[in-house]
């Protein structure tokens, strides 16, 4: 019998109660050092004081109005990632699939409000993960996400990632834009070459194109930067982000450039909860951490540390890591063929989560609060968790 909860996930048998910092509780009061961070998604830590306290704040006055009246919370947060960012202007949604949805509208009316109706078409890359609707698997073009969902959204062509040759020669009269990850967090955490992204921007001006990032989970702090493509130094025309900037509570936003921006008037996009004056005042508060000063020059110098414990164990076990790739507090472990599951459970035999990604790859994308000593504690349970691996 199917139960009351749809089973779209295969759910590890922990039921977490409590969390503080990086650490999680169960019932039967087993902790976890939580190096998955809900999929990047718990970005200032479990139990953050000043979140917690800002989001109740909030509930004791309005928990949700509508996009029908003005959102302090919204303009406000709006504001602060213009004033941190590229961007000119902020469009507030509740998730990451919402945001890549939006850049993906905000490219096209962009386009044929400029007379040009034939350009529709995205360049997007293989190993992307872009969300679950049709139209965002389709940009992505993961076959097996596509199964059995009916014709994919047309409108997409798929190049091989950091290969900026196969761009130039996928671009057509059609072609409106280009949207991409700054690092791949479900293709296995593979960072796009600096040169590339530079190479891409310069290809986007030559052909009059619209260069979008999906920096859902690499963005919001997760690098050492606010957002991933600012270490190329390259300005997008849009972004979509989400997962961190809620701290935990969902919202997810699309930012554009004026250029861009202008073509979302009235009726042409909305979100019922998108922008809510709860969902903002999470966000508010997780950018007084993230934006507060030193802040992100320590999350690069933690993914350092992180990045050089991995590499001592990739040398340490040949056989049972091959490499390790990512940017600041998004790195990955590429396992030996047909270990990557074996490595993940004994990870969690040893009281350390972390999140599979696809070539084989484990995902270690802890809250951005981690501290040093967190760091190196992960890096002694994964030594032992390879250790019985490689035994076995």
């Amino acid at each position: 019998m199917i139960p009351a909860l749809m089973p779209t996930y295969n759910r590890a048998e922990l039921v977490f109660e409590h969390g503080e910092g990086v650490w999680l509780q169960t019932a039967d009061g087993r902790r976890f050092l939580d190096f998955g961070s809900g999929i990047a998604t718990s970005s200032v830590g479990h139990g953050n004081r000043h979140v917690i306290e800002a989001i109740t704040a909030q509930l004791g006055k309005v928990l949700h109005s509508s996009n029908l009246y003005r959102i302090p919370q919204a303009e406000r947060l709006a504001k602060r990632l213009v004033d941190a960012s590229f961007a000119d202007s902020v469009f507030f949604c509740n998730s990451g699939a919402e945001a890549d949805e939006g850049m993906i509208k905000i490219m096209r009316r962009a386009a044929w409000d400029a007379g040009q109706h034939e350009r529709n078409r995205i360049i997007t890359f293989e190993g992307a993960f872009h969300g679950r609707t049709l139209a965002t698997l389709s940009a992505a073009g993961n076959a097996h996400y596509l199964e059995g969902f009916g014709p994919k959204a047309e409108g997409f062509d798929q190049v091989p990632y950091n290969d900026l040759e196969a761009v130039r020669k996928a671009i057509t009269p059609q072609t409106c834009g280009i949207m991409l990850e700054a690092v791949q967090g479900e293709g296995g955490i593979r960072p796009a070459d600096l040169d590339f992204l530079r190479g891409l921007r310069q290809l986007a001006d030559e052909h009059g194109l619209m260069l979008g990032f999906d920096e859902v989970q690499c963005g919001m702090g997760r690098t050492g930067k606010l957002f991933a493509f600012e270490w190329s130094g390259i300005t997008p025309d849009v972004c979509a982000t989400a997962k961190g900037l809620g701290g935990g509570f969902p919202i997810g936003a699309v930012l554009a450039r004026e250029n861009l921006a202008k073509h979302l008037v009235p009726g042409t996009h909305g979100s019922t909860f998108g922008g809510n004056p709860t969902a903002c005042a999470a966000g508010n508060a997780v950018l007084d951490i993230l934006l507060a000063p030193g802040f992100l020059d320590g999350v690069a110098h933690k993914g350092e540390l992180l990045s050089a414990g991995l590499q001592k164990l990739v040398a340490e076990f040949p056989k049972v890591f091959l490499l390790t790739r990512g940017r600041g507090l998004m790195q990955g472990l590429k396992c030996a063929t047909g270990t990557s599951m074996q490595m993940q459970r004994a990870l969690e035999a040893e009281g350390l989560l972390s999140v599979a990604a696809g070539d084989e790859v484990i995902r270690f994308v802890p809250p951005l609060v981690v501290g040093e000593a967190e760091i190196a504690e992960a890096l002694v349970r994964i030594r032992a968790a390879a250790a019985k691996v490689a035994a076995q």
